[in-house]
């Protein structure tokens, strides 16, 4: 990686940059440099920068923090787990029961077929991306703790902001990996022998750095784009986290503050387009893509053959009838000869041939929310509660009520809710089905390579021989 690439980003970021000139720009070399460094490397395999960076030489101007944490969001945003490019929406989507793969990427393949091996290219990548940024974050968080000349508002907000990703990256990861280390240090001499924390640890640790963020945290993002997370996006992953760990007095009453906050967008045409009034965080695209997003790029089939995924028929199977989400979130391409139609997700539209900037990849949205609390409703016993929630969703999509009248039927409803909503939206449906125990019974009549093991990813082989300490390896690896 060369520092020239990080001017493009700051040229071309969602986070709005207002840099000094003269020594801001200077400083603001120096950072990217040294982060620069770090996401070139494994993230225990830091070395300390020849030339160190104390607080006195970065952390002194805000807008070279801004310019720190807006190259924090293009590598979320371009990179690993979270880019609409590679990221979990497509190879979560194959992995599990979403999506079809047609190229023959040997990686891709892998994930596919469920012969995922620890030398694959892409869990080796996303687990190196996701610590390198929290590396970053890391380095960010110290920084303003131990700066004399921010304000003590920009101290506040900026650190609010990289505790939220320091968290978000490894609620993805303990998700996908299972025990995991949990890092909260810059420190690259303790990074180079950590060990893994137990799941239920890595999530108490998520809920704490998610808590302190909400304290912090902006109430609004000032850019007006909803690309900058904010206290309402820390507490949306909060409600998720808490779901996750089935606290759902706490989930219910964490999604209460945004289903309070915000509304649903009441056109289900508008709710992907970049000013969707559900969206609470979203990443403005970077120009390579022609001002508009990646997943638009993956997903719309321009051609027959030339296709990399379709939507499954399992996945088509479940829309009813009249759903307004399979006419304007899916569309479908014929093969010139007529012989082959596939559907696909039709969500973000906008590809290469669009010169405006129409859609922004949206991360996290109110609908989730409404969902969250349905679930957590239906544990708690509310019924009536639980329809309330679920008919707001069902009812934007041009259905009638839910029937579903007990706890069994609603939890039943609500994750078939969840499918047709929440569908190649960053590994939702692979999460569900691990979290509602469902993966096994759902996926080894249509994977003929299924294990009970693949519940998790292998731990990259790469990172086991560098630090013996994150042994052993995940079953069936």
């Amino acid at each position: 990686m060369q520092f020239t690439n990080n001017n493009f980003y700051i040229r071309n970021l969602q986070y709005p940059l207002s840099l000094k000139a003269g020594r801001s720009i200077k400083t603001l070399s120096v950072l990217f440099l040294y982060i620069s460094m770090l996401g070139c490397t494994d993230f225990v395999e830091v070395n300390q920068p020849k030339n160190t960076l104390t607080s006195e030489t970065v952390f002194q101007d805000p807008a070279t923090v801004e310019s720190a944490l807006a190259y924090i969001y293009s590598q979320i945003r371009d990179e690993g787990m979270v880019s609409g490019n590679f990221g979990l929406s497509a190879i979560m989507g194959i992995y599990s029961d979403e999506l079809d793969y047609y190229q023959f990427d040997s990686n891709y393949i892998e994930y596919y077929q469920n012969t995922l091996t620890p030398s694959n290219t892409i869990v080796e990548g996303w687990w190196k991306n996701a610590y390198n940024v929290i590396y970053a974050a890391n380095v960010i968080i110290k920084g303003v703790d131990n700066s004399i000349k921010l304000s003590l508002d920009d101290q506040k907000k900026f650190k609010g902001q990289a505790l939220f990703v320091r968290a978000y990256l490894h609620s993805l990861l303990v998700d996908l990996y299972g025990d995991i280390p949990y890092i909260t240090t810059p420190d690259y001499i303790k990074n180079n022998t950590v060990e893994r924390n137990s799941v239920s640890v890595v999530y108490d640790l998520i809920i704490k750095d998610l808590i302190e963020a909400v304290q912090l945290m902006d109430s609004s993002d000032w850019s007006g784009e909803h690309v900058i997370p904010t206290k309402s996006v820390a507490n949306a992953l909060l409600a998720r986290m808490y779901l996750y760990t089935e606290n759902w007095e706490m989930a219910k009453s964490t999604s209460d503050i945004l289903i309070n906050s915000y509304n649903l967008e009441p056109d289900i045409t508008h709710v992907f387009l970049k000013n969707s009034e559900e969206t609470l965080w979203q990443f403005k695209p970077n120009g390579i893509s022609n001002n508009n997003t990646y997943e638009a790029i993956q997903f719309v089939i321009q051609a027959i053959p030339g296709q990399a995924y379709a939507l499954s028929d399992g996945l088509l199977n479940a829309f009813e009838s009249d759903d307004l989400r399979a006419i304007y979130w899916i569309d479908s391409m014929t093969s010139k000869d007529g012989l082959t139609t596939l559907q696909y997700a039709n969500k973000y539209k906008a590809i290469l041939s669009e010169k405006s900037s129409l859609e922004y990849s949206i991360i996290f949205r109110l609908s989730e929310q409404y969902l969250i609390r349905a679930e957590s409703l239906a544990h708690m016993g509310n019924i009536a509660g639980a329809q309330e929630d679920l008919n707001a969703i069902r009812n934007r999509a041009g259905l009638d009520n839910t029937d579903a009248s007990n706890v069994n039927e609603l939890l039943s409803a609500i994750l078939r809710e969840r499918r047709v909503e929440l569908f190649t939206e960053l590994g939702q449906r692979w999460f569900d089905l691990k979290r509602y125990g469902l993966a096994d019974e759902r996926l080894s009549p249509i994977k003929s390579n299924w294990q009970a093991s693949d519940l998790l990813l292998p731990i990259p082989e790469t990172e086991l021989e560098i630090n013996p300490n994150l042994k052993p390896q995940n079953t069936g690896y």
